[in-house]
């Protein structure tokens, strides 16, 4: 728990030091990606000057995709044709991104798309010591409507799927949720977690510890007095237990989980936030013949600051009890509910902790480089099998281009470790490049 207490101390430190300058690097690609939207009306405009202030208006509403709050920086960009009405009461935009990943994997390789340490083999495998691979994997379409009523205000609908499915090439819906306010319903990326402040990455899996699921929410988002933003949500639940069917069996999820966050903002794209998620993990115990529940929670400290105009930090650090479904290595798994023994009925929530730093220097506005190190750490209290997972760590060093606000290319060195309880150990090594294309 020191390197927590150190990555919490840091992260404050960094987000109350020197503030925002007069227009990060960063923010000046962002500008340069808002400014190239075009904008058609379904019926023609002859007021040059009301056309002008509806370019204004809705290039503040374009503004709302790269500034979302839970938007990550390879998120799909706004669509490059915004349609508006004649009132410019009513927008829709159809967008999405066009992603080729290619791989090159060697001292054996995961044989998976995203480089998980995981994943890793621990045992040496003279047909998979190298590996080569590419994939459309992530590619994807979108449509956003965005309106005002005079009842209930503004409001948005949005779609998004991908090519992630079977095989990473069936297509998968990947959000789908309306906003209206501060509520938003649907199919959208829980509130326990914070893409924006995760590096960017060009492997599909990101930083080991990350917490990313997506799932059916309802949530209240309010802003207060432009510096604080805090969220409460109910979310559907999906644990995962390791159940074996014959001491102890899984019990179905029958409430939800519930999630909240404090966030300090001091400009669009710099915050420091505190979240929080508790939920309930059910299981039943065969030898007994009785049902139990079992509470899960889960803490997250993060933060994304620019220091100075040409580096961004980005930090974040997790830790709890049965939230390992949530994302990350042990997502992978069954981590939520282990049993207490191997012929026990009892199970319990086991901890488990992670941190991610990065460190993001900017050449240019559309050109910057990102060192990445990221841990995540499995600490149940009883004894397991000697081949379970204990500790994965990740490190990564990479490179973007934007050739346009449009076209983003990455090229990625990534170290993955894994390290199991009976103190086998084995490293692999990738090699990843990227071509994105928004539009």
């Amino acid at each position: 728990m020191s390197i927590l207490r150190t990555f919490t101390s840091l992260s404050l430190l960094i987000a109350t030091a020197i503030g925002a300058s007069a227009e990060d690097l960063i923010d000046q690609q962002t500008r340069a990606a808002i400014e190239s939207h075009k904008l058609v009306y379904l019926d023609s405009k002859g007021d040059s000057l009301e056309q002008r202030r509806d370019i204004d208006s809705m290039r503040r509403v374009v503004s709302k995709f790269f500034y979302d709050q839970f938007q990550h920086f390879l998120d799909p960009a706004a669509p490059y044709f915004m349609l508006m009405s004649k009132n410019a009461g009513l927008s829709l935009g159809i967008g999405g991104a066009v992603r080729m990943r290619a791989y090159y994997d060697w001292g054996g390789s995961p044989n998976n798309a995203g480089f998980s340490p995981m994943l890793l083999p621990m045992t040496a495998d003279p047909t998979s010591r190298r590996s080569l691979n590419a994939t459309p994997s992530g590619t994807c379409f979108f449509v956003r409507l965005i309106g005002q009523n005079d009842v209930i205000g503004e409001y948005q609908l949005y779609v998004e799927t991908d090519f992630t499915g079977y095989q990473g090439r069936d297509l998968k819906l990947k959000k789908a949720y309306a906003m209206v306010r501060d509520f938003t319903v649907g199919y959208a990326t829980s509130t326990f977690a914070d893409p924006a402040a995760e590096p960017a990455m060009v492997d599909a899996a990101g930083p080991n510890n990350k917490v990313g699921p997506t799932s059916v929410l309802v949530r209240y988002m309010p802003t207060i007095k432009d510096r604080w933003v805090v969220a409460v949500s109910a979310e559907l639940p999906s644990t995962a237990a390791d159940v074996d069917n014959a001491n102890n069996a899984k019990v179905r999820d029958y409430l939800p989980d519930f999630a909240a966050f404090a966030q300090y903002q001091w400009s669009e794209s710099q915050h420091v936030r505190l979240s929080g998620m508790v939920r309930t993990l059910p299981y039943r115990n065969l030898l007994t013949k009785t049902n139990h529940n079992v509470v899960g929670w889960g803490l997250q400290l993060s933060a994304v600051c620019h220091p100075t105009s040409h580096l961004t930090t980005y930090l974040t650090a997790n830790y709890g009890h049965g939230y390992g479904s949530m994302g990350g290595d042990l997502q992978l798994g069954n981590y939520d509910l282990i049993s207490v023994s191997p012929d026990a009925g009892q199970m319990y929530a086991p901890a488990s902790w992670g941190w991610c730093a990065g460190l993001q220097y900017n050449f240019k506005p559309n050109l910057f480089m990102t060192l990445i190190g990221s841990q995540t750490r499995f600490a149940p209290s009883h004894t397991v099998s000697p081949d379970t997972y204990k500790t994965g760590l990740l490190g990564a060093a990479n490179l973007f281009w934007l050739i346009t606000p449009r076209l983003t290319t990455g090229l990625e060195f990534c170290l993955g470790h894994r390290l199991d309880f009976s103190g086998d150990k084995h490293t692999s090594y990738r090699m990843g490049a990227m071509c994105m294309f928004s539009f």
